[in-house]
C-alpha cells in the first residue's frame, strides 16, 4: 500500500462524509439562526423553541434525502471493496 494510495482512500472518505454531513448542518444552521433571529426580536428565550423545529426539520431532510445518502455511500463501498485486490498487490 503506497502512500498516494493511502491519501486517495483518506480524501476520498474525508468528502464522502461532507457530502453526507453537509445538508443536514446546513439546515440545522439555517433553523438555528432563523430562529435565534425571531427570539431576539421577540425577546421570548425557550430553549426548547430552538431544539424541536431543528429535529424536525434535520429528521424530515434526512428521511427525504435517505435515497441520495444511500447512493453516495454504496457507491463509495463498492469503490473501496472493489480496489482491495490493488491495494493488496
Amino acid at each position: 500500500m503506497t502512500h498516494q494510495l493511502v491519501i486517495d482512500l483518506s480524501r476520498d472518505a474525508i468528502m464522502t462524509a461532507l457530502m453526507i454531513a453537509a445538508p443536514l448542518l446546513l439546515i440545522a444552521l439555517g433553523v438555528g439562526l432563523v430562529i435565534a433571529i425571531f427570539q431576539s426580536v421577540t425577546q421570548i428565550q425557550e430553549q426548547t423553541l430552538v431544539f424541536v423545529p431543528k429535529l424536525v426539520l434535520v429528521g424530515g431532510a434526512f428521511i427525504v434525502g435517505m435515497p441520495w445518502l444511500l447512493q453516495i455511500l454504496i457507491k463509495f463501498t463498492t469503490q473501496i471493496l472493489r480496489g482491495i485486490p490493488a491495494m493488496v498487490a
